[in-house]
């Protein structure tokens, strides 16, 4: 049975994927790391809903309880318009450094079952990486499922994030319109 070690930004994100890689006959294990989430509660609640999950479904997740998001915000600073780039970047490449330390056969993500996020700049990023490694990336269009994913949170009862993750997602998400234009323009 081939092996994926699965980086996973949230729970709800994770429902979909892990069951699709399961069913295609993967060995999985999950990895959370995520450098971008912002404040610190919002990676508490994520890491916290996953640990319960995870436990759920008998899924193995290694947790990087190292939280440090300046780490995250030196590298974007003063390339903001690539931000999103960048942390697919950072958050595959420690993946892909786990999953070859590890003996894994993959790595992917659970992002790519969002329909927010950008999946040609994944894939990019995650080839780019899997060259560099020498390590498969394993890219599967998991977007059909993400209504699913919704559901099933909602039916366990899970808290479910309303932004990516990063504070400029956030701005995006929640500030009123005059700020995100002073932000963003």
């Amino acid at each position: 049975m081939e092996k994926v070690l699965l980086h996973i930004c949230c729970a709800p994100c994770a429902t979909y994927p892990v069951e699709e890689l399961r069913s295609d006959g993967y060995e999985v294990m999950g990895y959370f790391y995520n450098p971008n989430i912002h404040p610190y509660s919002e990676f508490a609640k994520r890491k916290e809903w996953l640990e319960q999950y995870s436990k759920k479904i008998d899924l193995k997740v290694i947790f990087d309880e190292n939280y440090n998001p300046v780490d995250y915000f030196k590298n974007i600073s003063y390339r903001e318009i690539r931000r999103c780039f960048i942390c697919y970047q950072m958050r595959l490449e420690q993946a892909a450094h786990i999953a070859k330390k590890g003996k894994f056969d993959y790595f992917t993500t659970t992002l790519l079952v969002s329909k927010y996020q950008k999946h040609e700049v994944i894939r990019e990023v995650g080839e780019l990486i899997a060259q560099r490694y020498s390590i498969k990336f394993l890219y599967k269009d998991f977007r059909e499922g993400f209504s699913e994913t919704v559901k099933i949170s909602k039916e366990m009862g899970m808290y479910r994030q309303q932004y990516c993750g990063c504070l400029y997602s956030e701005i995006e998400r929640f500030a009123p319109k005059e700020i995100k234009n002073k932000i963003f323009s």
